[in-house]
């Protein structure tokens, strides 16, 4: 398998860039993550110039209009950092990036809840680092996440879902066609559906014009729709449905105790006593054993590799 080209904050791959020389080396990404991912590390403010160590950042003003400062000096590199930051994203246009992983609360790569020191002493905990405001800006349909919340299984979940189905689309328009289209949708139909059935509908109107508009207005349409529907959480009421919809597939073949077991595990991840990867591993042996074509092909019950261990939390 291909590795797929993520960028990322390059502290957070061990190396010892921020301003007082240390690193954020985190185990998950390095270990667990880069046996799949290609890294593309970022550190704006080394490359921007800036020596390691250096004297600490952070932004202040508000969080519509914020600058970037030196804490005791006070020297402004707003206007620097942002130029640096255009001509780098000028570079990671070439590259085929899937998705960024960004320093959470970085002055400059942070994403969420990064403070903003107000003129009369107020904080605000709603700011955006300037080179990761930037990035969001020019690639809004790239997902992004930063380290600290993809602590939280449920949003590393959605984020490493939503960067693999972006590498798939990636791959796809390598040959876009019309038919090429119907497939890719045909084949995340349930996985679109456990995000946002409202999506899930919405996709399958501007399928069903592939070939009646212009190419590139059409593809542009679906992408938009499907990151879109895919930043929802997929919840446990919407997965607990996308099952149910799997076994109508095959229920015919299966014997009252199939059905039941089945029935019984549904339940179970439903309240909360075992996790999503239980049934999924169930439903996946039927589907081998009645060799469901439709079902063969769903990203839903394959959506990105096992070790990740991303379905194991209840």
């Amino acid at each position: 398998m291909q590795k797929i080209k993520l960028g990322i904050s390059s502290c957070l791959l061990g190396e010892k860039v921020r301003y007082d020389g240390t690193h954020q080396r985190d185990a998950y990404i390095v270990e667990t993550m880069g046996k799949y991912f290609e890294w593309v590390p970022v550190c704006p403010e080394v490359e921007y110039g800036l020596p390691v160590p250096r004297e600490a950042m952070r932004l202040k003003g508000t969080p519509d209009y914020a600058r970037l400062v030196t804490r005791k000096t006070g020297i402004d590199h707003t206007e620097g950092m942002r130029e640096w930051a255009e001509r780098k994203l000028d570079e990671l246009e070439k590259e085929p990036l899937s998705g960024f992983i960004f320093k959470a609360r970085s002055p400059s790569s942070g994403l969420y809840g990064v403070k903003v020191y107000g003129p009369s002493g107020s904080v605000y905990r709603s700011g955006m680092g300037i080179f990761g405001s930037a990035f969001v800006r020019r690639f809004p349909l790239i997902p992004v996440e930063d380290d600290g919340r993809l602590h939280d299984p449920e949003l590393r979940e959605n984020f490493i879902e939503r960067v693999f189905v972006k590498a798939r689309w990636q791959e796809f328009m390598l040959e876009p066609s019309a038919a090429g289209l119907v497939d890719f949708h045909t084949r995340h139909k349930l996985l679109i559906m456990a995000h946002s059935p409202e999506h899930y509908s919405r996709l399958g109107r501007i399928v069903a014009k592939a070939g009646e508009r212009k190419t590139h207005e059409l593809h542009a349409e679906y992408l938009s729709s499907l990151m879109e529907g895919l930043s929802l959480i997929a919840t446990t009421r919407k997965n607990t449905n996308v099952l149910h919809h799997i076994m109508g597939y095959f229920k015919k073949n299966l014997s009252a105790a199939e059905k039941q077991e089945l029935l019984e595990l549904f339940g179970d991840y439903h309240r909360g006593l075992v996790p999503l990867i239980a049934p999924i591993v169930l439903v996946n042996h039927f589907v081998r054993v009645f060799r469901e074509p439709y079902l063969e092909r769903q990203v839903y019950l394959n959506p990105h590799p096992i070790e990740l261990m991303l379905r194991n939390h209840v």
